[in-house]
């Protein structure tokens, strides 16, 4: 049973994520274990660790997908969450799409005006199956922005894409975090990403934060950068990859 599960956090408060115990388990199994995390507004965090770790999990949990939990977890009224599938309705226009979810009537203008920040106006008439991997999660980008989040979490959302493309999805993430200035929790295996994007990388092991790494670099960011480096092989380290023959 949740102790105080979900409440919207204070516009007070000096956090957008506010997790203090919390504990989700399945089948007796705890994959969340006691964990404690805090974003505050505006920050970027990354969130990296092995497969099966929970990263997904507290992802859910913190988009309120997932309510069956013990401990306190406050958040932003405002939020939305982007996933590596797009998850785009194929009988709906590209528009259409942006706005599912919406509460009230909105209209087509605002989902044409998320649509053109993510580059993607020319699209929004077209039928989901017509976009390339990358337009489609722009489109999926744009179904979040219209909620004018003012925490946004995107759970690998570049995972499916070829390399390329991957890296202008990289950018125009990094560009809208700092137009819109919202919080960002994105959970990646990609340390090299981590390391260019976030503020703050976190790593996860056995349910809890085990370790924290804050990204003292200018923007934008240089992958050749010998302190890019060095953060890099830290954290590759840390999730028990050794780097000793990539440094050979």
């Amino acid at each position: 049973m949740a102790t105080d599960v979900h409440r919207p956090v204070s516009p007070t408060v000096t956090h957008a994520v506010q997790v203090e115990g919390l504990t989700r388990s399945f089948d007796g199994r705890a994959v969340i274990d006691n964990l404690r995390l805090d974003v505050r507004p505006s920050e970027f965090v990354a969130l990296l660790g092995r497969s099966g770790c929970g990263k997904s999990t507290l992802l859910r949990i913190l988009a309120g997908l997932d309510r069956d939990i013990q401990g306190t977890v406050l958040v932003p009224r405002r939020k939305a969450v982007a996933f590596q599938a797009p998850r785009l309705m194929p009988w709906k226009r590209v528009w259409r799409n942006v706005l599912l979810g919406l509460p009230g009537k909105p209209t087509r203008s605002v989902a044409e005006q998320a649509l053109t920040e993510v580059g993607l106006s020319h699209r929004s008439d077209a039928w989901p199956k017509t976009l390339s991997g990358g337009e489609a999660q722009r489109a999926s980008l744009a179904r979040a922005l219209v909620r004018e989040p003012d925490l946004l979490l995107l759970d690998e959302p570049f995972g499916a894409l070829d390399a390329l493309t991957r890296i202008k999805a990289q950018r125009l993430v990094g560009e809208l975090w700092q137009r819109r200035g919202c919080a960002v929790l994105l959970v990646t295996h990609d340390v090299e990403e981590a390391v260019l994007l976030a503020d703050r990388v976190l790593v996860m092991d056995d349910g809890v934060i085990a370790h924290e790494q804050r990204i003292d670099l200018d923007r934008p960011r240089d992958i050749t950068d010998p302190r890019f480096a060095e953060l890099r092989a830290g954290l590759l380290e840390r999730l028990g990859v050794d780097t000793t023959a990539e440094a050979a």
